[in-house]
């Protein structure tokens, strides 16, 4: 299939990736790679990568820090070179388990392939929230800011 006539990955394909259960392996390599173009740029509110064998790197960084991981994918919307997707993550961490609801924004390139994949969650709220003293701070200072 020509670069010009390929389509951008499908529901099915963004939902896989954005899938995995407690205790199942995340993408392989190549399951990355068949979406996501080779300098695809990764934005999430703690990292910036560039390049597929970076936001692999990233990918498997988080599974190896963490004692397990899940992602569970909800709405999905497309619009041209635009894709969104709604989820909920998991990280559990010495015991501990982080919640984050979050969404994906992925930009398609010319030959359909993901060029920017950029994630929108909270990430200082569920990550201090469930600590002792650290989680009343949090909130605190949420309440300062928010209210």
């Amino acid at each position: 299939m020509s670069q010009s006539m390929q389509e951008s990955p499908n529901e099915a394909q963004i939902k896989q990736l954005f899938t995995k259960a407690y205790g199942q392996p995340g993408p392989t390599p190549d399951q990355w790679k068949a979406v996501y173009a080779d300098n695809v740029h990764f934005i999430d509110p703690t990292q910036e990568r560039k390049g597929i064998d970076a936001y692999i790197l990233a990918q498997n960084n988080l599974l190896q820090r963490c004692d397990d991981v899940f992602l569970e994918p909800h709405s999905i919307a497309f619009n041209k070179d635009v894709a969104f997707i709604e989820w909920t993550m998991g990280l559990k961490i010495q015991g501990i388990e982080f919640i984050y609801p979050g969404a994906t924004r992925m930009t398609f390139g010319t030959d359909r392939k993901i060029i920017e994949h950029r994630d929108y969650f909270d990430f200082v709220g569920p990550t201090f929230g469930p600590v002792p003293i650290l989680g009343n701070f949090t909130r605190w200072l949420y309440k300062r800011f928010v209210a």
